[in-house]
């Protein structure tokens, strides 16, 4: 009945010790020798993509790496980039600009080999650098950098602990909300991309290109930057750790990411795994 399962990755493929366990990787591997396309569908940069999709032999069976929340798509086997949507540079400079207003946020950008921060300290700095593959490089001005570099970021994610970031949200988005998408994909992050970019976008592109109908798309997720692509989906499950606003919109709950939910989850819907 599913042709494509697309999943996030922390808090929903990963554990909280950031492994795919062993079950759930045997049962996402039985669904892929069956002809099921996995799409890897994260907001991380692309390179922190690598070490899941080399797990589950996506390079093997022609898998998706959905970076960037939606930003960029790429084929696993072939490298082949099928979308890429960066964020106009002129636009980005403003938006660096805007949040040097707010000292307390640390901004986060990269141009896919390494992090741009004025320092390594900032809230979330060396998470970023270790999760997604990337080098640190410390700047005198985020804003500048970027401008001298001449590139475009796909995403500019703003970090900060939760009770100094929520009470910001307004302040961030402030003046930007007709250019940019603004998601908060974690209880520390709040992602900006070019207006109209999520994961639930880029798999209508994928799905499109491949002549899957979103009926036959499974999407699992944990956070709010998952909706819509519970939405988009077929079937969207909910993992037991999820917030409460993807849960109630979930058409399945299934167990948490530290009990394998995506295996529980597939074992229900695939009989060859039973």
């Amino acid at each position: 009945m599913y042709k494509m399962i697309a999943l996030d990755l922390d808090g929903t493929l990963n554990n909280d010790e950031k492994k795919i366990t062993e079950k759930t990787r045997e049962a996402l591997l039985s669904v892929q020798q069956h002809g099921v396309t996995v799409v890897l569908a994260s907001g991380r940069q692309a390179p922190g993509l690598a070490r899941e999709a080399q797990a589950l032999d996506l390079k093997d069976y022609h898998g998706l790496l959905l970076s960037y929340n939606g930003g960029r798509i790429q084929d696993a086997t072939t490298g082949e980039v099928l979308f890429d949507q960066a964020i106009d540079r002129a636009t980005a400079l403003r938006f660096l600009r805007h949040l040097e207003a707010y000292p307390e946020l640390s901004p986060i950008v990269d141009d896919g080999e390494s992090i741009f921060t004025t320092d390594a300290r900032r809230h979330k700095v060396q998470d970023e650098s270790r999760n997604n593959n990337l080098k640190v490089e410390i700047v005198a001005n985020i804003a500048d950098a970027v401008e001298a570099r001449g590139f475009a970021p796909v995403k500019i994610l703003t970090a900060a602990p939760n009770e100094i970031l929520v009470p910001r949200l307004e302040d961030i988005r402030r003046g930007f909300e007709d250019e940019l998408s603004f998601v908060q994909s974690a209880p520390w992050f709040y992602e900006a991309t070019v207006k109209g970019v999520s994961k639930s976008t880029s798999l209508a592109i994928v799905c499109e290109r491949f002549g899957i109908a979103r009926a036959e798309v499974m999407a699992f997720g944990d956070a709010q930057n998952d909706m819509s692509m519970l939405d988009f989906a077929g079937h969207g499950v909910a993992m037991g750790n999820a917030c409460p606003e993807l849960k109630e919109m979930a058409d399945e709950i299934t167990l948490s990411n530290n009990e394998d939910g995506i295996a529980a989850s597939l074992t229900r819907h695939f009989d060859f795994l039973n």
